[in-house]
């Protein structure tokens, strides 16, 4: 059994909240290139450019690459010979939250009623998500999510007689009801399959996956192409201006699910989608 202490999780967390809110991934960094030299929109090239721009100020200035730094989104895989000392992990994680967005004077964005709307001054609670794996490791991913492009995230409960062009259509159409509004060229997590609950995780989870990354089956990587090429084709472009580049990639997720259903999701990022991994 391996022991790790609380304190280790406080301080990567704290960390990892402010890189990820200061400093794109280079994947992200290598798709907005590729846009730029592949849009064929003069007003499309102009924006991206302009995007590029906000991006090396940002990294120059040591200031967030977006004013909305987020919801801490918090994903753990935790290996089963791990055990924990200090107090509690959930405490803990919360802690590297708040220390993060205080000490690095990032903008505290969590109410802690939905209706009262009360800000908790600190941007905690954090959502999230544990997996217990083999091992004696524990893998952190902190994905700060603006509510911009959260906002424009959809889910549908389809049935088994929906077809490979419902889902395309309906990803389709998640994007041109949503228009400049998420803040494009856009990163799309699609989660298909599961029940309800299962389905949302698996959007979610699919937007931390590395833009340059294909899914490892061949049938779902084909689908993730068929629904960015479906996407780019609308004519939304950078931010809702126009042009080819609507969407910088779809990563789909999916999940075993009921004989009676096809749940359908659509988390959508914007084009600073954020995320940070540690292995400890």
């Amino acid at each position: 059994m391996r022991i790790i202490h609380t304190g280790e999780i406080i301080s990567n967390i704290r960390e990892m909240c402010i890189e990820a809110n200061h400093m794109l991934t280079p994947d992200m960094q290598k798709a907005l290139e590729c846009a730029v030299a592949d849009e064929k929109s003069p007003i499309g090239q102009k924006v991206l450019g302009q995007l590029q721009d906000n991006l090396q100020i940002a990294q120059e200035d040591t200031i967030p690459i977006c004013q909305d730094t987020g919801m801490a989104v918090v994903f753990l895989e935790i290996g089963q010979d791990v055990h924990f000392e200090g107090g509690s992990l959930t405490d803990a994680i919360d802690e590297g939250v708040r220390q993060g967005y205080v000490d690095g004077y990032l903008r505290k964005s969590v109410v802690k009623d939905p209706l009262i709307r009360e800000n908790t001054k600190d941007n905690t609670p954090a959502v999230i998500h544990y997996d217990l794996v083999p091992g004696d490791k524990v893998k952190i991913t902190v994905a700060p999510k603006g509510f911009g492009s959260e906002n424009m995230s959809r889910l549908r409960m389809m049935t088994p007689a929906a077809t490979e062009d419902d889902i395309v259509a309906f990803v389709a159409e998640t994007i041109r009801e949503a228009g400049g509004n998420p803040c494009p060229p856009v990163v799309l997590g699609v989660g298909i399959g599961g029940d309800f609950e299962q389905c949302a995780y698996l959007a979610k989870k699919a937007l931390c996956r590395s833009v340059a990354e294909r899914n490892a089956d061949p049938y779902y990587a084909a689908l993730e192409k068929r629904m960015l090429e479906a996407v780019n084709a609308l004519g939304v472009g950078p931010q809702g201006f126009g042009g080819e580049t609507t969407a910088l990639a779809v990563n789909i997720e999916w999940a075993p699910t009921h004989i009676a259903g096809l749940p359908v999701s659509v988390n959508v990022g914007c084009h600073v989608t954020r995320h940070k991994n540690v292995t400890i």
